[in-house]
């Protein structure tokens, strides 16, 4: 490879390069230790289009670094369903049983949906199933069987012989009248079996344990008063989450994990806690939120915002990767009229990707997006001149579900077309749903006003002495038709827009007179101005 490829997650996988080179000279770790890339999952509701969006961005930098680098590596998906139910979800059946158990760990309640041994159980078995059916290649990892099976016993153990320094990282961030009382550990109540009500009162680590009371009401959650002394070993305790952070980090060996731009405060507490503890904090970057088409931070209670199972409906998940992997540190507006551009975005890429050299192909978008197909030697390119909107625009006009009826204007159109029948088939799919739910309701022609239909004129007259079907001789003559008769070319090409396709914005008017017919094209301006003229 002759230059360093230049997109982010080779950027990311250098700085994972770095940070193995000071985790070796700290703390010893061996060379031929698999590098290790956490993702985390808050199982108190279901995965997300965030949760998506967070292990394919993770597995993109794993991919660019195993290009760096011949040293194993493994994906962790990290369960936190050890954590405390802080309130009951909207969206779940027995939603007054839950309730009942408002502070106990997510691991300890009983599954509302009556399918798994817990709560945490039936939202861990979704997040599995929803990254399997993406088919990413990640180790799933339970806080509970960590907690409980003894494996962060060592580093529960160095908290608590570090327990000043850890308390001296996080305790000048808390408000004033949590401060004084705080402690790292979270003890889970011997008598009610909750976390969050917990306080410790003494720590005693010659012993491994700390003395604690149930005393603390949290959101609803009412505390017991019992009060004991438990070792912090073998899940008695849990640590509160930036000590937790580290706690993974730490003891699991972390070597890369992401985060939202709202957590950069606590992954740098959490990775001061790591070095306090005497370890290295993996590297990382943070990633911008997705916003609403008001530039709002998208919310799954309020409903704003799209799911993964809406993107799917109207454009191909390869189209939804490309929407997350462009410039993970910018927020995006996550809205449905971006779905349409991400889609032709991605098959642009697609098309460039088949004629590029090697060097130019790794540094592609699509080297990650494809990263399977690519991998079992699949073709991934993509030839035809079809686009998504091009679709659109067709099934607007056609008005018609017969997709033998939609083949056949795409292969006067692209007579190569059948080459690419199962990418385009699917787009096919897309573009009928969201023509019916997005572009239907509100489409609304109009007849140009006395300025544009000069214009109009001229185009018809040409229309009916053009014997060929060049797009761009098409595309020069609706330009000179607006421009000989000194129409605002942004008029003009709207104006045509709402005659044709009862919409403000379209295709190249020469490629979309190309994909319908010039005739076709002619009469369907006839019958619209005719249409017109019978309303007035």
């Amino acid at each position: 490879m002759s230059e360093q490829p230049q997109c982010w997650p080779y950027r990311e996988a250098n700085a994972v390069i770095d940070h193995l080179e000071r985790a070796q000279s700290k703390d010893g770790k061996s060379a031929d230790e698999p590098v290790i890339f956490e993702t985390g999952f808050g199982p108190s509701g279901l995965p997300h289009i965030g949760t998506f969006s967070e292990v394919a961005r993770t597995s993109w930098v794993r991919r660019a670094y195993e290009r760096l680098s011949d040293r194993p590596t493994r994906l962790i998906a990290f369960s936190d369903d050890m954590d405390g139910l802080r309130k009951v979800p909207e969206n779940i059946p027995n939603a007054d049983m839950v309730a009942q158990h408002l502070g106990k760990p997510l691991c300890d309640i009983p599954d509302p949906f009556g399918e798994e041994d817990s709560f945490s159980g039936y939202m861990n078995a979704q997040l599995r199933r929803f990254l399997d059916s993406f088919g990413f290649d990640y180790e799933f990892v339970s806080s509970k069987d960590k907690y409980r099976g003894g494996h962060f016993n060592e580093g529960l153990l160095r908290i608590l012989e570090c327990y000043d320094e850890v308390r001296g990282v996080i305790a000048p961030t808390l408000r004033k009248h949590i401060r004084e009382d705080w402690s790292p550990f979270f003890p889970i109540c011997e008598n009610c079996g909750k976390v969050n009500n917990t306080r410790v009162t003494d720590i005693h680590p010659e012993d491994g344990a700390v003395s604690y009371v149930c005393d603390q009401s949290f959101r609803g959650a009412e505390a017991c008063g019992h009060s004991g002394t438990v070792t912090v070993t073998d899940g008695n305790v849990k640590v509160g989450w930036k000590v937790d952070w580290a706690l993974r980090w730490y003891v699991l060996g972390v070597d890369y994990e992401m985060y939202g731009k709202d957590l950069i405060e606590s992954a740098e507490l959490s990775a001061d806690v790591v070095r306090a503890l005497g370890g290295e904090p993996p590297a990382g970057m943070f990633y911008e939120m997705f916003l609403d088409e008001n530039g709002a931070k998208i919310s799954k209670s309020k409903g704003t915002g799209l799911s993964i199972d809406d993107w799917l409906q109207y454009g191909p998940l390869e189209s939804l990767a490309w929407f997350i992997f462009k410039r993970p540190e910018k927020a995006k507006k996550l809205f449905f009229e971006v779905i349409p551009r991400s889609t032709d975005q991605y098959l642009e890429a697609l098309s460039e990707y088949g004629s590029a050299a090697e060097g130019e192909k790794i540094d592609s978008p699509v080297h990650f997006i494809d990263a399977q197909r690519i991998d079992a030697g699949e073709d991934v390119s993509y030839d035809s001149g079809i686009s998504y909107s091009m679709l659109l625009n067709l099934v607007g006009v056609l008005n018609t579900d017969d997709r033998d009826i939609i083949w056949e204007y795409l292969c006067r159109y692209d007579e190569d077309a059948e080459e690419d029948r199962d990418a385009i088939d699917p787009l096919i799919d897309c573009a009928l749903q969201y023509f019916r739910d997005f572009i239907l309701p509100t489409r609304e022609y109009r007849l140009p006003d006395e300025e544009v239909m000069v214009g109009v004129d001229q185009l018809r007259q040409f229309l009916r002495d053009y014997e060929g079907d060049d797009p761009e001789e098409l595309q020069s003559a609706a330009y000179r038709a607006g421009k000989d008769n000194d129409i605002s070319l942004g008029k003009w090409f709207k104006s045509m827009y709402r005659l044709l396709l009862g919409q403000d914005r379209g295709p190249r008017l020469g490629t979309f007179i190309h994909l319908y017919g010039v005739d076709e094209t002619l009469q369907l301006i006839e019958e619209r101005l005719a249409e017109a003229d019978g309303k007035d």
